[in-house]
């Protein structure tokens, strides 16, 4: 019998374009980031997630959608947890080029937990 790996959960604020990638890869991947885009930001918190897409991603894009998707636990660890602002603003670096890896350690699928209009 094998054993599920021990996940945590994270969240990624998105726009229309970003979740349409998604979608076009069975929400089991996030697509390569754009040249402008050298870092993957997925939080750790549902709120801190919220804001970003309620505040910003509708300003912006004109809809923001909140997702949640589980990685390996000990995958994560070689990214350390980076505090962008307040106690609760909590992110990981995840480096362009490592995004397949990163991918690749995706348990299950990448759900849509809110969407802001």
């Amino acid at each position: 019998m094998t054993t599920r790996p021990s996940t945590t959960t994270l969240w990624r604020p998105t726009g229309p374009k970003e979740l349409d990638l998604v979608r076009e890869l069975d929400w089991r991947a996030w697509p390569p980031r754009l040249p402008e885009q050298p870092i993957f930001y997925p939080v750790l918190n549902e709120d801190y997630a919220i804001r970003i897409a309620r505040d910003w991603n509708v300003k912006h894009d004109g809809a923001g959608f909140v997702t949640r998707f589980e990685v390996e636990s000990d995958f994560l660890s070689r990214y350390p947890v980076q505090q962008a602002g307040g106690r609760t603003i909590l992110e990981l670096w995840v480096p362009a080029e490592e995004l397949d890896e990163f991918n690749a350690h995706i348990v299950g699928v990448i759900e849509v937990a809110h969407e802001f209009r």
